[in-house]
């Protein structure tokens, strides 16, 4: 048998008490693709980070095409022909598409931009070379990150969670895309907590739980139920069957709103109208970049508009911000974590006091800090955030358990109304299903929610209504037993009348 491209033996790294691997073996073939699975915090990103040079473990031995290497930082993990997509971004922000890309991949900018059209159009990448990142949506930004990643022609792609913020026609041409690079000779590590496409498109998979590698199986052979059982070691339980209760009042309310966006890159947004009600949940669904971000922007406070355009609790509010909005009950989840959700050098006690303060964290102007410390215990425990407690800083977080901890703080303020842009993104099967189950607790409370993703099935399992969107243009609301997956997808390419002849 041919030698492993990539040969990991004994890999160790821990941080202060916490094992965040520990005596891992780890092989990739060249032309496979090989999926890692594990629950937030098992120990894959850290494993990722030793293969590309970020991180040094403590003990243990990589071999690459049959040779002992110290892989000692990104560039030299791109030297010997290994790329990698991060979960968190690494872009700057005040640079263009194409000069963000010149950093890894040489060439002139017009050539270059040349190149990412062309990539763009032949992976259904879509991006515009010229645009600034500061102004793109997180798909969009997930999509540079692809793109200067296959432009270098890399030996090996490392891809973590690529598909979180895709379309599920972005996802088809992913997975299309990744075979042909197998077929070329190009291995793939492919990082994902969606089951269904590590056994559609992954050869083999390596299991990892709490830093070890617990197995390695041939996902195709398993069951999603079998894989879950392998990551967290039990059955996840299912959730609780959804009341058939009523919605009740409106709550909020956005008439007509039409906005221009700052970002010269982002759609308009066009004569907009919704209503949340108290114990409904609403969905939109959309391809990222399509004027979800400036929508829930206006509705948190963080953009204003004419004072009569959005109502909460029958007051008008557009002009109001976002903490007098959360006086009003309102509370947001982003789906930005890190600069956004969270500031990423404080610690999770100072990070629940952003959005709370005003809920009995103050005493005559003076934070109470055994009460904040306490309240970020509290957010913790209620969605099992695998952190090292309260002083924990939020950028020492995996990506999924600081999602989980920013939801958990939104969730225990008891809002009125609620807005979560991609809830479950990046967390894993388990945490996944407890947020879900939280939301439909909230619901079934009476509270008015509103959802933003692009998993058409979490919407599905989830919302009472649907509402689509595109190019700055919302469809009108259609039950959700009254439409389907592919009617979904339709509309998220414009077709709204698909929807409306699904809802007729």
């Amino acid at each position: 048998m041919a030698e492993p491209l990539l040969d990991i033996s004994g890999v160790t790294k821990t941080y202060g008490r916490t094992v965040a691997n520990e005596d891992v073996e780890f092989q990739v073939d060249a032309g496979r693709i090989h999926a890692v699975l594990g629950e937030n915090g098992a120990g894959k990103s850290t494993l990722m980070k030793v293969i590309y040079g970020v991180t040094k473990p403590d003990a243990g031995t990589v071999n690459w095409e049959g040779q002992p290497v110290d892989i000692a930082s990104p560039s030299e993990a791109r030297r010997l022909g290994i790329g990698m997509v991060f979960q968190h971004f690494s872009l700057f922000e005040t640079l263009t598409v194409t000069e963000n890309i010149s950093l890894a991949v040489p060439g002139n900018k017009a050539d270059l931009a040349r190149r990412i059209r062309e990539a763009s159009a032949r992976f259904g990448l879509d991006v515009e070379p010229d645009a600034h990142v500061h102004q793109l949506t997180v798909g969009e930004r997930q999509r540079i990150e692809i793109l200067r990643c296959v432009l270098q022609e890399p030996k090996l792609i490392i891809l973590d969670e690529p598909t979180s913020v895709l379309p599920p026609q972005g996802i088809l041409k992913l997975f299309e895309t990744l075979k042909t690079l197998a077929s070329e000779g190009i291995a793939v590590v492919f990082i994902s907590h969606k089951l269904d496409e590590i056994r559609a498109l992954c050869d083999s998979a390596t299991i990892m739980r709490a830093g070890r590698v617990v197995g390695v199986v041939n996902p195709k052979e398993e069951s999603a139920k079998s894989l879950t059982q392998l990551m967290i070691g039990q059955e996840v339980a299912a959730m609780s069957p959804r009341s058939s209760a009523k919605a009740g009042a409106d709550v909020m309310q956005v008439k007509a709103m039409s906005l221009e966006p700052e970002n010269p890159y982002a759609p308009k947004l066009s004569n907009l109208s919704l209503t949340l009600k108290a114990g409904d949940i609403l969905g939109i669904a959309g391809v990222s970049g399509n004027g979800q971000g400036s929508l829930t922007r206006a509705l948190a406070g963080e953009i204003r508009t004419q004072t009569d355009v959005i109502t909460l609790q029958d007051q008008p509010v557009g002009t109001l911000g976002p903490e007098a909005r959360r006086r009003l009950g309102l509370h947001f989840i982003p789906e930005e974590r890190l600069g956004r959700g969270a500031v990423p050098e404080h610690s999770l006690s100072e990070n629940t006091a952003l959005t709370t303060f005003h809920s009995g964290l103050l005493s005559r102007g003076f934070l109470r800090l055994s009460k904040r410390r306490a309240r970020a215990q509290q957010v913790i425990t209620r969605m099992d955030v695998r952190c090292s407690g309260p002083d924990a800083a939020a950028t020492s977080l995996s990506g999924g358990n600081l999602q989980k901890f920013i939801v958990s703080r939104e969730m225990e303020l008891a809002p009125k109304v609620l807005i979560a842009e991609q809830p479950t993104w990046g967390v894993d099967v388990g945490a996944a299903a407890a947020i879900r189950q939280r939301l439909l607790d909230l619901r079934d409370q009476g509270v008015a929610i509103l959802i933003v993703s692009e998993e058409l099935e979490e919407l599905m399992e989830i919302c009472d209504r649907i509402q689509v969107m595109f190019r700055g243009q919302l469809s009108a609301p259609v039950g959700v037993g009254q439409t389907s997956i592919d009617h979904i997808g339709l509309a998220m390419a414009g077709e709204f009348d698909a929807l409306e002849a699904a809802h007729a």
